[in-house]
């Protein structure tokens, strides 16, 4: 299906030129080259903003691409275009796409092996907030710990995007959940069905200890830092840790590279050593090199996670919308710890 609206053919972008306020981001329109065999054009519906955002916007990302680019990790969207020798029936079809970078605009040209359908019915926004917090969730919850009905599972930041979502999807399995938040948020942690603990009560992992006397079969942590080992000695014999992020280094100068680095060489130590615990350090890209095997688990992955959302046994808080037109607002909020949840970016229908 060609078109040859010029609208059609220009993207609205947000572009992060460096290190810097939220606010100093800019937009552009940016003229979109004609599509390739395989190829989809994609009208945004919804994008976001995820950790890997806030770090890329520090230059903290650990392969970001060299400023300035557009950020935009996920996105929602309907295919308005495909190109030549790409399967015309894509066109007019939900779909949602994982991008790691670009998916702050309005449109978008990506390869049409890339896009998994969303089921009718579903919000965009609601699907946007399922998508990388989505997968995630599910992969580190059933791939990597393997987490059983009747087992204990400690999540760090159970109000946050992924957060939120391990413990409906742990509860689901049937699982014990005991997840962490500030004071703020302690009460829609407990609405979620996890036993509620303070992240900022000195005591807090002897508290989870008293809630997990056994110890708990999986820790899900996206903090990192020196606590990480307080993590580890939450685990049961048998029990895996999951390590997804380095938030306790958020704001620390310097290379990008070293915290990450230091949280793998700690966690690689443990896995050495015979305590009957295991750690990993979790990589939503590990594998993309095989690109064919990559997108058909992602499918799968994240097909299931928009079953589940479909049925109504998982319900990703969305914090806000925000347009992209105010996409430092966005960040902003989604920055400031104050939310439940994920911010939704909504670019404006554009015809």
């Amino acid at each position: 299906m060609a078109t040859t609206e010029h609208t059609a053919r220009t993207a609205l972008e947000a572009v992060l030129h460096g290190p810097g306020a939220a606010e100093e981001i800019t937009l552009r329109h940016r003229a979109l080259a004609p599509l390739t065999p395989g190829d989809a054009l994609v009208r945004v519906e919804a994008t976001g903003v995820s950790f890997a955002e806030q770090q890329m916007r520090r230059g903290k990302y650990y392969d970001q691409p060299p400023f300035p680019f557009v950020p935009g990790y996920d996105l929602v969207g309907r295919v308005a275009e495909v190109g030549p020798g790409t399967d015309p029936a894509l066109v007019g079809r939900r779909v949602a796409a994982l991008t790691k970078t670009g998916g702050w605009a309005d449109r978008i040209v990506l390869p049409a092996a890339d896009l998994v359908p969303v089921p009718d019915g579903i919000d965009p926004a609601d699907a946007e907030a399922a998508v990388v917090n989505g997968v995630t969730a599910h992969r580190m919850l059933h791939r990597t710990a393997r987490v059983q009905r009747g087992d204990t599972v400690v999540v760090l930041g159970a109000n946050g995007g992924v957060g939120s979502l391990l413990v409906q999807m742990a509860r689901r399995a049937g699982a014990t959940v005991i997840g962490t938040a500030s004071a703020r948020h302690l009460e829609a942690v407990r609405a979620l069905g996890a036993l509620p603990v303070d992240r900022r009560d000195p005591g807090m992992y002897a508290r989870i200890r008293e809630l997990a006397p056994a110890g708990a079969a999986a820790v899900f942590d996206h903090v990192g830092g020196p606590a990480i080992a307080d993590s580890f000695g939450l685990l049961a014999p048998g029990g895996t840790l999951v390590s997804y992020g380095t938030a306790a280094t958020r704001d620390e100068e310097g290379n990008a590279r070293l915290p990450v680095l230091a949280l793998l060489g700690r966690l690689l130590l443990w896995n050495a050593l015979p305590n009957r615990r295991g750690a990993h350090f979790f990589n939503l890209w590990q594998g993309h090199r095989g690109l064919d095997r990559y997108r058909r688990l992602l499918a799968e992955d994240l097909g299931a996670v928009f079953a589940l959302l479909a049925e109504g046994a998982i319900a990703p808080p969305v914090a806000a919308r925000v347009p992209l037109e105010e996409i430092g607002r966005a960040l902003a909020l989604a920055e400031s710890g104050t939310v439940v949840g994920k911010v939704v970016v909504v670019p404006r229908a554009r015809d």
